[in-house]
């Protein structure tokens, strides 16, 4: 009798054992994917709090692969334990990766865009960062992005070639000048065809014009001789838009860069842009088409062109009469009257000058931005060279610094790139913004 109440005793005492462990594993299997991810949060902090990120890590995985409550805040936690562990084997593309998983979310927050801009920013990826906030902002609308990539976005680096002198730049091709001949450069500085020339062109349609030893003849990008002028021509001007003015026996006239020569002649003619260029005819100027119409005819003192011979662009043109300096728009004056202006570019807005100030206006005559700077270039892609207390700088579209002053001159950036003058001769400035990303 005895022995049966202890066999009894064992077999509730199991029973008991067996329902508490049945009891846990449903208590724990009903727990919510809510309160589970609370609890290995409540583990993972247990052991952050003492610095044990690499224990922490996969309860904080397992807490983020639930999708409930507070996925977001594992995952934020995940983040954190992720850069403590930057330096393991693995660690940096998870977090990486995560970064991503919640930028694509379709409610992400403008938080994961700033965080994945600075982690770039600090690995100086610059051109990364400036992608991601350009993302955040359409995506979010987020007026602090807005803000850090204007404030990021004018970073830039210096080429390490200089110059005797560098032109504006035109196209995919810029002139410089060493040792007193003439060569071409790319937008950034790399040399593509060496000083060995007297004179050269720009270049355009795959050549251009150069002069050595008397002779003119055209060029490709590999220096090779495309075909050679047999005139006797003192000149020659910028080749755009198919067309090359050549000086001959004292008058100007228009050739392909194959040297067949037109027969309409000029006293002057400047380079041509968007099919239009400058003329001098009967001793005033006008602007001329390509098909020899007149967009302006020539009854005026001058038209305003920048130093390649360009006068036309957004459909507008500025003219010099009497000292003074009038917009014109579609062949139209706009009412506009300055002291001095630079011709507009393809895109912004163009510099004029007013009460020994330069601003800018747009295409139709509008102030843009205030007539606050000592000299000033038109914008070329989204700055313009500003000159301040002595030095060159470049302001935005909005009318703000983005690059402080601290050169000797300026010209137009052109596909990302910008000549400045330094104390070493002429170089040329990047926006990191605009290089290939690694």
């Amino acid at each position: 009798m005895v022995v049966l109440k202890k066999h009894t005793r064992i077999l509730i005492g199991v029973g008991c054992v067996v329902l508490l462990l049945v009891s846990w594993i449903i208590a724990i299997s009903s727990k919510s994917d809510a309160e589970k991810q609370v609890e290995l949060m409540r583990q993972a902090a247990e052991l952050t709090k003492d610095g044990v990120y690499i224990l922490a890590a996969p309860l904080l995985e397992e807490a983020a692969g639930y999708s409930a409550a507070h996925t977001l805040t594992a995952e934020n936690e995940l983040k954190r334990a992720y850069l403590e562990l930057m330096n393991n084997s693995g660690y940096r593309q998870k977090y990486l990766d995560l970064l991503v998983k919640q930028m694509n979310d379709k409610n992400a927050l403008p938080d994961v865009f700033e965080e994945a801009a600075n982690y770039y920013f600090s690995i100086t990826r610059i051109p990364d960062a400036l992608s991601i906030l350009k993302t955040g902002i359409e995506k979010t609308g987020d007026a602090g992005l807005v803000k850090i990539y204007e404030d990021k976005r004018y970073a830039y680096k210096a080429s390490s070639f200089a110059y005797d002198y560098v032109a504006e730049i035109a196209g995919s091709a810029v002139q410089v000048q060493a040792d007193g001949l003439w060569g071409l450069a790319g937008a950034e500085g790399v040399i593509i065809i060496s000083c060995q020339y007297d004179k050269i062109s720009t270049f355009c349609d795959g050549r251009a014009i150069v002069k050595k030893n008397g002779e003119i003849y055209s060029i490709d990008s590999n220096n090779n001789r495309l075909a050679k002028l047999h005139e006797d021509a003192t000149d020659f001007g910028n080749y755009a838009d198919h067309r090359v003015p050549l000086q001959i026996d004292g008058l100007w006239r228009r050739s392909t860069g194959d040297f067949q020569i037109g027969e309409n002649a000029f006293q002057d003619i400047g380079m041509y842009c968007g099919g239009y260029a400058a003329a001098k005819s009967g001793g005033r100027w006008g602007v001329v088409n390509l098909d020899m119409e007149w967009l302006l005819t020539p009854e005026y003192d001058g038209i305003i062109q920048d130093e390649l011979g360009r006068c036309y662009a957004q459909g507008a043109v500025f003219v010099r009469q009497g000292g003074e300096i009038y917009l014109f728009a579609g062949g139209i004056w706009t009412g506009g009257v300055y002291e001095d202006a630079c011709p507009f570019s393809d895109e912004g807005f163009a510099a004029v000058k007013k009460n020994g100030k330069w601003g800018f206006i747009d295409a139709t005559g509008t102030e843009m931005i205030d007539f606050a700077f000592d000299d000033a270039r038109s914008f070329g892609q989204h700055l313009a060279a500003v000159k301040i207390g002595g030095l060159w700088g470049y302001a935005s579209l909005s009318g703000k610094v983005a690059i402080v002053p601290s050169f000797l001159e300026a010209k137009s950036f052109s596909g990302g790139s910008a000549p400045v003058l330094t104390e070493r001769g002429w170089q040329f400035i990047t926006l990191l913004e605009n290089n290939e990303r690694e």
